[in-house]
């Protein structure tokens, strides 16, 4: 079993905030997909990074699907679709192998 989290940027680079029908599709892509979703939108978390010279910073939320196998090819066409939708040189995708307890 894999947890699937996806980190979204609230704000595209001119610092428009996105409209809420962009996440809703997500939610609605990854739910039908895979029967359920976590969506953490109340609290965005604050990324940061160095980018050549300075520090450049993203709040986001974070979407999370469980997943039986990983369909590489898959994660990899929706991220690439994710990143056109949201406007992202990339877009963190991250797959973490969880035992159930």
């Amino acid at each position: 079993m894999y947890l699937v989290q996806i980190l979204l940027p609230l704000t595209d680079n001119a610092g428009r905030r996105f409209d809420g029908a962009a996440y809703g599709q997500v939610r609605s892509k990854l739910s039908e997909r895979f029967g359920g979703i976590t969506s953490f939108t109340r609290a965005p978390a604050e990324g940061m990074w160095k980018e050549g010279g300075h520090t450049a910073h993203d709040d986001i939320v974070v979407f999370e699907v469980m997943a039986r196998e990983l369909d590489h090819s898959w994660w990899e066409d929706y991220r690439a679709e994710l990143e056109r939708r949201f406007q992202q040189e990339t877009i963190v995708m991250r797959a973490l192998k969880v035992e159930m307890l």
